[in-house]
């Protein structure tokens, strides 16, 4: 069994084309598309800083630069805002900053699926447990969920922790399925996983959703570079690969999650994040009231 280690590094895979959201993501990053004001991605590190994470993986494609700037300084806009005074702007660029040092990008040169996204970070990440965040899955909640992650993952002996919801029988084939054993609290045993099911095949209505404990062992699952559904290399077979050899549980968070990878989601995200807002929350629900639908 895999030793009970702390979990120190996030993985982000960031190397997606935004397709959906074209012609917006044309020459932004889909990742850098902002929730009222704050990019997608920014919540998702914000979310790991807050469970303890102190490394940073971003696995990176073409046309993705601006996302490695804006986790870096940028001495003229802070100068700028120094010189007129505007401390509370300052402080909210500076404070959201991960350490110097901290933060490391790579490529996955071709769009071959999670699995091989998270094998392009195997040399950062090296023979430690880690976290993986999708930052399109945008999850609000104190504690974060990669927070309560963590806690279960301390509480059920390591292993491989995964989030999940359940989700209603016509939408399973979306996702990776979990044919659930034992619950305790809110996390339950994986007894398996199904990459994106049929309905009559489905083991259970209880779906992965886009966050992540991995232990290194996942590396040498995928090394094989097995296709999976879809003909990409799927993460979910590699997880499934390491039921039984170490402890694994899918975690039902508390918080609210919005799919910021569709218009519809994406648009529910700003509305309820500006709503949880006060210093515009006020006149958003003016707003809303006033709309003619």
């Amino acid at each position: 069994m895999t030793a009970h280690r702390p979990v120190r590094k996030a993985v982000l895979p960031v190397a997606g084309m935004g397709t959906r959201f074209l012609p917006a993501t044309k020459a932004v990053p889909k990742e850098m598309l902002p929730v009222v004001d704050k990019p997608v991605v920014q919540y998702a590190v914000e979310e790991a800083m807050e469970a303890g994470i102190e490394q940073f993986v971003f696995v990176t494609g073409r046309g993705k630069a601006i996302i490695e700037d804006h986790f870096d300084h940028a001495y003229e806009l802070e100068a700028l805002l120094k010189e007129r005074g505007k401390t509370l702007e300052l402080n909210g660029l500076l404070e959201d900053l991960p350490a110097s040092g901290s933060v490391s990008f790579t490529r996955q040169q071709s769009p071959l699926g999670l699995g091989h996204a998270v094998w392009c970070a195997r040399h950062l990440v090296g023979d430690e447990p880690f976290a993986v965040l999708l930052p399109d899955d945008l999850m609000i909640g104190k504690p974060g969920a990669m927070a309560q992650m963590m806690k279960a993952y301390n509480s059920n002996g390591g292993g491989v922790i995964v989030a999940a919801e359940e989700k209603p029988l016509e939408e399973v084939s979306r996702y990776g399925v979990i044919a659930p054993g034992a619950t305790k609290g809110n996390a339950t045993e994986v007894k398996g996983v199904i990459e994106k099911p049929k309905m009559e095949e489905a083991p259970s209505r209880l779906c992965i959703i886009g966050r992540y404990i991995l232990q290194p062992e996942i590396f040498h699952e995928l090394d094989r570079k097995e296709k999976g559904t879809g003909g990409e290399i799927q993460l979910t077979d590699s997880m499934a690969r390491l039921i039984g050899r170490m402890p694994f549980h899918a975690v039902r968070t508390d918080c609210a999650r919005y799919d910021c990878g569709n218009k519809v989601g994406y648009l529910e995200a700003n509305i309820a994040v500006g709503l949880e807002r006060p210093d515009i929350a006020p006149a958003l629900k003016d707003m809303l009231k006033g709309l003619r639908l």
